[in-house]
C-alpha cells in the first residue's frame, strides 16, 4: 500500500501571513489599551500572589499569537468543509473576544464584564481546539498553550477583582461589590 506525502508548504506560506497578524494586532490592542504595568489604575490594584511577573506577559504573547497563527495557518491549508468552516469560525469568535479583553480591563476598568468574556474566550478557544484537533491534530496541539495560558488569566482576573473591591466600573456583583 503506497502512502501520499504530505506537502505542508502552503501552511508556511500562509503562516507567513497569520503569524504577524496576529502578533501585531494582538500587540497593537494591548498598546492601545494600555494593558499591563506603566497603566496608573493597574498599578495602584492589589494583584494576586500568582501574577508571573511583568515582562513574561509580553514574552507568552508573542509565543501564544505565533502558536495561534501557525494553527491557523494549517486549518487554512486543509480543503473546504463544514468542519473546517466551523472551526474557523470559532477561531475568529474567540479572537475577537481576546482582543476586546484589554481594552475592557485595561481601558475601561471592567473587570467583571472583562471576566465574562474571558470564560466565553475559554470556551470557544476550547471548542476550536478541539475542532482543530479533529481536522489536523498539530494545530489542535499548537493551542493548547494558549489554553493553559487562558485559565492562568481567568483567574487573574477573577482574583484582581476578588482583592480590589471598588475598582470596577462596571460591577456586576461576580468578584466583588454590585
Amino acid at each position: 500500500m503506497a502512502t501520499t506525502a504530505r506537502d505542508d508548504r502552503g501552511i508556511w506560506k500562509k503562516a507567513l501571513i497569520t503569524v504577524p497578524a496576529l502578533v501585531i494586532v494582538g500587540g497593537l490592542m494591548g498598546y492601545l489599551s494600555n494593558s499591563g504595568f506603566g497603566n496608573p489604575w493597574y498599578d495602584a490594584l492589589e494583584r494576586p500572589a500568582f501574577q508571573p511577573p511583568g515582562w513574561a506577559f509580553g514574552a507568552v504573547w508573542t509565543t501564544l499569537y505565533t502558536m495561534m497563527g501557525i494553527a491557523l495557518a494549517t486549518i487554512l491549508d486543509q480543503p473546504p468543509s463544514k468542519q473546517r468552516r466551523d472551526a474557523l469560525w470559532l477561531f475568529f469568535g474567540q479572537l475577537a473576544l481576546n482582543f476586546s479583553w484589554s481594552p475592557v480591563f485595561f481601558k475601561l476598568h471592567m473587570i467583571d464584564v472583562a471576566l465574562v468574556i474571558i470564560i466565553v474566550m475559554l470556551i470557544m478557544a476550547a471548542t476550536t481546539a478541539n475542532l482543530f484537533r479533529r481536522i489536523r491534530p498539530v494545530a489542535g496541539w499548537l493551542l493548547l498553550p494558549y489554553l493553559l495560558w487562558l485559565c492562568q488569566a481567568t483567574a487573574l482576573n477573577y482574583e484582581t477583582g476578588r482583592l480590589n473591591p471598588g475598582a470596577d466600573a462596571a460591577p456586576l456583583g461576580i468578584t466583588g461589590e454590585k
